[in-house]
């Protein structure tokens, strides 16, 4: 939380699910988008729409979007970059509550970087909290052993790397500005693009139709048809994000924190809406093993900036 802004934790809640709201909304797009290009041209289009008018917002209101320290944003922007891959590549071939439900494990994920590797102390009641998480893991994949694949794995990888981002944000980034931090990774999700594109170019691959050729398919120009779809996103991303850096900066972190597994309601219920996805029982239960395990996190964090 930015000491230079009031304490509002009713607004920074409403900022928080007003974020997922968006965001649960915009990222059903990519289902459509993976049907015609790839998942690099997307992200460099994307950057290309969202940065003009990220400098247009620092402009007007005098926010700075250049780095204090340019090494440590820029690796915080790498991860998150690998995050949103995995996450967005996920989209295109497993339902929405998956996806999410994998995205929304970095707490735990978290918790163990901080205890593992910061030799941070864990309570038994994260402890408990990171088993909960796992069981709803397995629920939420609701699939048999034998016909897991790789891209069952895939979310769950994109909140792996999410969670290091989130370590890399609180413990490299302090004192950066919301911009700055949104601009940079505009900047490097377009960078990585342009480099698989050319990897793509070079090797030459047989494409797929469809969302099978999401990852590997090159530059497609004929795109008319989805750029309706591009640029919803892109503006869904700045103003979510946008309410995300809000909210953390009007309320209290931990307590923010637990209202982010809103975006497990709006999601999965606009793609039921939208493309007509279904979540059974066992996913449902699995969803809310892994929101209980989340708040638990995120409330004993609180408890611990209380006592300090």
């Amino acid at each position: 939380m930015n000491n230079n802004f009031p304490v509002n934790d009713r607004g920074a809640a409403l900022s928080m699910i007003g974020a997922m709201l968006v965001l649960g909304f915009t990222d059903n797009f990519i289902v459509f988008i993976a049907e015609v290009v790839s998942l690099w041209q997307f992200q460099i289009i994307r950057a290309i729409i969202a940065l003009p008018l990220i400098a247009c917002i620092a402009y007007f209101w005098k926010i700075t979007i250049w780095p204090k320290r340019n090494w440590a944003v820029a690796f915080r922007s790498l991860l998150l970059t690998i995050a949103m891959i995995f996450y967005f590549w996920s989209l295109a071939f497993i339902p929405m509550a998956q996806a999410l439900a994998g995205l929304f494990t970095s707490p735990i994920f978290i918790l163990l970087i901080s205890g593992l590797i910061l030799r941070q102390s864990i309570s038994i009641i994260q402890i408990i909290a990171v088993f909960i998480g796992f069981v709803g893991i397995i629920l939420v994949v609701d699939t048999q052993i034998s016909d897991l694949t790789f891209l069952s794995f895939l979310p769950v990888l994109g909140g792996l790397f999410y969670a290091m981002a989130a370590v890399a944000t609180r413990q490299l980034c302090e004192g950066e500005t919301t911009l700055s931090l949104l601009a940079s990774i505009m900047i490097m999700q377009s960078f990585v693009g342009i480099c698989a594109l050319f990897v793509i170019t070079w090797v030459n691959p047989d494409v797929a139709n469809g969302p099978a050729g999401f990852i590997i398919r090159g530059w497609v120009w004929n795109i008319g048809n989805i750029m309706p779809w591009i640029i919803l996103q892109a503006i869904g991303a700045i103003l979510g994000i946008g309410l995300i850096f809000r909210a953390y900066q009007i309320g209290q972190a931990s307590q923010v924190a637990v209202f982010e597994y809103s975006a497990l309601i709006f999601g999965p219920f606009f793609a039921w809406v939208l493309i007509g996805q279904q979540v059974n029982l066992t996913q449902i239960l699995g969803i809310v093993f892994i929101t209980i395990a989340g708040s638990l996190i995120a409330l004993r964090s609180l408890k611990k900036d209380i006592e300090k």
